[in-house]
């Protein structure tokens, strides 16, 4: 069964027009396009319409958009079955905004996610709200481990969450077992088994309430492989550019989490759509496509570095199939736009507002005087190359673990995952964004220049004022 979602619009005439259709399941390269937008394949897969209904859907806004997902067969879809399946979990929208009533650019384009599975819009770039439409049924929480004051958090939050709110809740095996340590009351809280029911998650949940720091919003996304539900990331860390919801002392603000969380189960709030980086590692000695190992998906960045050889890297850079550069250093860092505030900060690279769509490109301490930090558009595909003539292997790491060996020939290919990580905001992206840099990195913080003494005779205006060397050292 594939899952498909077609995205329709209302022309001037109130037809419905089919635009768009996006499948789960990857494209290959194999695919065709015939005449009439289908897409043809030897396999079974989605196909892209391209046709008129003549029925118009109550369910679209006045702007027009809207989506459903269908799940069939992409040769049997039948535009009827979008009305009448049934909902399974919390449905939703997002509208990309400006701020500002009376600005030009001010507009509402509204996308309908019925089953609350987001995918990349392309006005990620603006200022993005979430509005639930039908109330949320099931909570996941996830936790740093090794944290009495967040174990009783939780034990707090997940008593809350199912006596006041009648949610169901999910956690981890391990906090699973903690609870129910601490008392059998814990009993109602459902945990998974194995990697087959984590990748089926997305299909459950419709919250992920994260207590930790970037770390663990980090290790919420990795569980992910495809759709990530929202997440309401609380600050129990140390920096916290991506923990929006504060927590300065968890025993006076242990009842804030019950405003914060109202307020996000209520709605609407303001999101950011963060981009994540699918890579492939692909080996030399590979003889064909099943050899290739499995993508990996991250939210900071994949590194490639020398590792413990003495020697420098040597990689070769591809943009698209055109050569970039060979980078000769300690190694180079792509990152996101949300983990330009992470390692790729440390190498020299600019700080990007997480919701810009690219990827930074940052040498590693290299050996060159004009080797500076690039941000490429987000639709290329970044090659990593060990030449064959390299002295030693490189080593990648994947948001600092998942550590692979590249041996000469191999290939790191790397490009923009379909599936962004939603994360909640206390108050918007940017102004999360600038809070982060300036309460984690004291960004620009500096004592103000004083200004010049009044004139002794009381007079506004300027003054001619004889300075000695030692005065000029005080200003």
């Amino acid at each position: 069964m594939l899952k498909i979602w077609l995205l329709r619009w209302k022309d001037g005439e109130g037809k419905m027009k089919i635009i768009h259709s996006i499948a789960e399941q990857s494209f290959k390269e194999n695919n065709s396009v015939s005449e009439g937008g289908r897409l043809e394949s030897s396999t079974s897969q989605p196909v892209l319409l391209n046709q008129e209904h003549e029925h118009s859907n109550g369910a679209c806004l006045e702007h027009g958009i809207c989506s459903h997902e269908v799940l069939q067969d992409a040769k049997d879809v039948d535009s009827n079955m979008v009305n009448n399946k049934i909902m399974k979990k919390a449905s939703f929208k997002l509208s990309w905004r400006c701020k500002g009533e009376n600005s030009d650019q001010h507009k509402h384009d509204i996308v309908y996610f019925e089953r609350g599975n987001i995918t990349t819009a392309e006005r990620s770039s603006k200022q993005i709200s979430l509005k639930w439409e039908s109330p949320p049924q099931t909570v996941v929480i996830l936790t740093k481990p090794n944290s009495n004051s967040v174990q009783i958090l939780c034990a707090q939050m997940v008593r809350w969450l199912r006596e006041q709110k009648k949610l169901n809740i999910y956690v981890e095996p391990r906090v699973r077992a903690e609870l129910l340590t601490e008392s059998s009351y814990f009993s109602f809280v459902q945990t998974w088994k194995d990697e087959k029911e984590i990748l089926l998650l997305h299909t459950k949940v419709d919250l992920v309430v994260t207590l930790g720091g970037d770390g663990t919003v980090l290790w919420a996304a990795s569980i992910f492989k495809g759709p990530v539900p929202p997440i309401v990331p609380f600050s129990l860390g140390s920096l916290g550019f991506m923990t929006p919801f504060p927590f300065f002392n968890i025993f006076l603000d242990s009842e804030h989490y019950k405003d914060y969380l109202d307020s996000v189960l209520r709605g609407p709030i303001s999101i950011t759509l963060r981009n994540r980086l699918q890579c492939h590692v692909i080996r030399d000695a590979a003889k064909n496509e099943i050899e290739i190992e499995d993508p990996i998906l991250v939210l900071n960045e994949v590194t490639i570095d020398r590792g413990i050889s003495s020697y420098l890297t040597n990689l070769e850079c591809y943009c698209d199939n055109s050569f970039v550069t060979c980078v000769q250093g300690d190694g180079l860092i792509l990152s996101t736009t949300s983990g330009s505030t992470a390692y790729s900060l440390a190498a020299g690279g600019s700080m990007v507002h997480p919701q810009v769509p690219g990827i930074l490109f940052t040498p590693i301490c290299p050996h060159s005087l004009s080797f500076r930090p690039l941000i490429l558009p987000e639709h290329v595909t970044l090659r990593v190359q060990i030449p064959f003539n390299s002295r030693s292997p490189a080593w990648a790491s994947f948001d600092g673990k998942d550590r692979k060996q590249l041996a000469p020939g191999d290939a790191l290919v790397c490009s923009m995952a379909p599936w962004p990580v939603p994360t909640a905001c206390q108050v918007d992206s940017t102004d999360d964004f600038f809070r982060s840099i300036h309460d984690g990195l004291h960004w620009n913080l500096r004592k103000t220049q004083s200004s010049f003494d009044v004139p002794l005779d009381g007079k506004s205006g300027p003054s001619v004022v004889n300075y000695s060397a030692d005065d000029h050292d005080k200003l």
